[in-house]
C-alpha cells in the first residue's frame, strides 16, 4: 500500500477540541477532543474516502479519484 500526505487545517474549537479540514477532499472535515485524536481521525476519514473511490477509478478514474495530495499541516488561528 503506497503512502499518501495531504495538507490539514486543524481549527481550535471555542468549546474544546479541535476541528480538522483536508482541503484537498471536498467535504472531508472530522473532530478530534485532542490534536492527536484529531490528525488520527483526519487519517481515517482520507483512508474511508480512497476506500469508497477505488472501485470507481476503472469505470471512470478522473470523476471519482480523490484530488491529489499535497504535504505538510497548517494550523487555522
Amino acid at each position: 500500500m503506497r503512502s499518501l500526505n495531504y495538507r490539514i487545517l486543524l481549527r481550535k474549537e471555542p468549546e474544546g477540541g479541535y476541528t480538522v479540514i483536508v482541503p484537498t477532499l471536498p467535504g472531508c472535515v472530522t473532530f478530534g477532543e485532542i490534536v492527536d485524536e484529531a490528525i488520527a481521525m483526519a487519517r481515517e476519514a482520507v483512508r474511508t474516502i480512497h476506500t469508497v473511490c477505488a472501485p470507481a477509478r476503472s469505470t471512470s478514474r478522473q470523476e471519482h479519484e480523490p484530488p491529489a495530495p499535497a504535504h505538510g499541516c497548517d494550523r487555522m488561528p
